[in-house]
């Protein structure tokens, strides 16, 4: 395995959109509110040419095999921090799961928030999925807020 961290291309948008579909069919069993058909959450072409975005990708050999994102968001005015770094777009291969991989996206995303000088990092993740609880524990992060729905 010759593991790799690079910041995405746009020769990579091809396989990034089926990463993204990958993302969206796996959180369709814990989001009852997402539409039947098919969809998408991210424009992942303006994203990769955005200054406030860094998307990486983690490549075996030829293939690309992770990708994740950052982005710079705003602060609140009433929090200590005037930005922070949201994650997102967190995919890893099946075939690659289980080797540390998503920890090299997260490290890279952090690195590239720091050179932001973004001092927090955040990211969504889904309470009925307990294995991506446990990774990004392990990763650093911890539980802070919950956000609760109720369909009417």
């Amino acid at each position: 395995m010759s593991i790799e961290i690079r910041k995405a291309a746009i020769k990579d948008l091809p396989v990034l959109l089926e990463f993204e579909q990958g993302i969206i069919e796996f959180e369709r069993p814990f989001d009852p509110t997402l539409k039947d058909e098919k969809i998408s959450y991210y424009d992942i072409k303006a994203m990769l040419f955005s200054e406030e975005v860094e998307v990486l990708v983690v490549v075996d050999g030829d293939e690309v095999v992770a990708s994740g994102y950052a982005r710079v968001e705003q602060g609140k005015p009433y929090l200590k921090h005037v930005i922070y770094g949201y994650l997102g777009f967190m995919f890893v291969k099946e075939s690659h799961r289980g080797k540390g991989i998503n920890k090299l996206i997260i490290d890279g995303l952090q690195k590239w928030c720091v050179s932001k000088n973004i001092n927090e990092i955040r990211l969504d993740v889904y309470a009925e999925n307990p294995a991506a609880i446990k990774a990004y524990e392990k990763a650093g992060f911890s539980s802070f807020l919950v956000n609760m729905r109720k369909g009417i």
